[in-house]
């Protein structure tokens, strides 16, 4: 069976077959992908892939509690880097975002509990055949980003959050001629 037709890249296959669509509930990983996701606006997620070790080393390993006492002199060095993207609004983001996951955190005991309520606590099993069917947007990705900006977070669209919860696991938007459908699926259960 053929995997979904967008993981072809020497990084996007390992990516595609290891990671997207597994269900995610460990906070440093989901605060890795919302900031990944609001860096990749506008790029291809290729270009994200390419950069991930290194906005891992430049972004304290996705530390939330470091992350949120960057500075700004620290943005401004970080900005000088080539290996990330040097776009400010996208870095002071990821800054601004780290502090307000803490305080999502704070009131719901962890932000994977906060988020899975965006989908009743289980991802959504989606049963596309082709990829002009998978939306860009949905009702639940709509709800979460504007949730995510009231409590501060940038950089957080509705087509943003669609890709972040399809890399997250709350959809399964594996094709369903894709293995990784039926494996994500169980993973999902």
């Amino acid at each position: 069976m053929p995997s979904c037709p967008w993981a072809t890249t020497e990084l996007g296959i390992p990516y595609h077959d290891r990671e997207w669509g597994v269900p995610v509930h460990d906070d440093r990983t989901l605060l890795e992908f919302i900031i990944l996701e609001g860096a990749q606006a506008g790029l291809s997620w290729e270009t994200i892939l390419k950069k991930r070790e290194r906005y891992r080393e430049v972004f304290a390993g996705f530390d939330t509690a470091k992350l949120a006492r960057f500075s700004p002199a620290k943005i401004d060095k970080i900005l000088l880097d080539p290996g990330i993207i040097r776009h400010r609004g996208k870095v002071a983001a990821a800054v601004s975002n780290a502090r307000a996951f803490i305080r999502v955190q704070g009131e719901f005991g962890s932000f994977d509990a906060y988020l899975w309520r965006f989908v009743g606590g289980r991802p959504i099993q989606n049963k596309w055949t082709a990829m002009k069917q998978i939306p860009a947007q949905t009702a639940e990705s709509v709800a979460l980003s504007k949730d995510l900006r009231t409590r501060g977070f940038n950089f957080v669209g509705p087509t943003i959050c669609y890709a972040f919860m399809q890399a997250v696991g709350m959809v399964n938007d594996h094709l369903v001629t894709c293995p990784r459908h039926a494996v994500c699926a169980r993973l999902g259960r």
